[in-house]
């Protein structure tokens, strides 16, 4: 459906590539003592890293989305917030656990948690930038979708950690938007068919890590 479609079909050259929450307090690294690993995200990471290489040698932009948690709760989604104020730490802004996986980064970098949590974007890179997320979905209560458009985008690229949460609903609110959709699916964690098959059905174009980059290219 969506190749042929001229509605839906993703354009190359007003794409860019969105990571999700590829932060360390995520990564399911053996013998590491992250707060909340998820499974799948570590060994989804160098499909994500060749992403983000082919889009700097194309001069596209990527945006790093991150969570942060505020120690005392106030700025948790609801089902996390008591857990956090009982004493749990993740992605703390300033922490190491916060930083975003440095495969993923084009050089060094320290997030300012001042200018995240405000609102801002970190520029790293050309054309790369880190933002913060206050919930589930990268559109909520953030200027993703103004970035977006003031740099003539079309199509998002999605990859990065846990399917159900962050990066489907994030997909959903891009599909609201009216941006055309790619998932890759061996750059995110957590995927699973029957997910593949709601995206495809909302008009996303499923493909993995080789037909994407073979796709940047044409």
């Amino acid at each position: 459906m969506t190749a042929n479609d001229r509605y839906t079909r993703p354009l190359a050259r007003s794409a860019a590539l969105v990571l999700i929450d590829v932060q360390r307090d995520f990564l399911d690294i053996p013998g590491d003592d992250a707060p909340m690993p998820v499974g799948g995200t570590r060994a989804a990471i160098p499909a994500m890293a060749k992403l983000a290489t082919a889009f700097r040698e194309r001069g596209l932009p990527i945006v790093h989305v991150v969570r942060l948690y505020q120690p005392d709760g106030s700025n948790v989604d609801l089902v996390r917030r008591q857990s956090i104020e009982r004493g749990a730490r993740i992605a703390v802004p300033g922490s190491t656990g916060s930083q975003i996986a440095v495969e993923l980064l084009p050089n060094v970098v320290e997030l300012d948690h001042e200018l995240l949590l405000a609102g801002g974007f970190q520029r790293i890179g050309t054309a790369e930038d880190v933002m913060y997320k206050p919930r589930w979905g990268a559109f909520y209560d953030t200027n993703l979708d103004r970035h977006l458009r003031e740099s003539g985008i079309t199509t998002l690229v999605f990859a990065g950690c846990n399917f159900p949460n962050c990066p489907r609903t994030s997909i959903y609110q891009a599909s609201e938007r009216d941006f055309r959709v790619v998932l890759v699916s061996d750059a995110v964690s957590g995927l699973y068919e029957r997910g593949i098959e709601e995206c495809r059905a909302i008009g996303v174009d499923v493909r993995n890590l080789s037909e994407t980059l073979d796709w940047l290219v044409c």
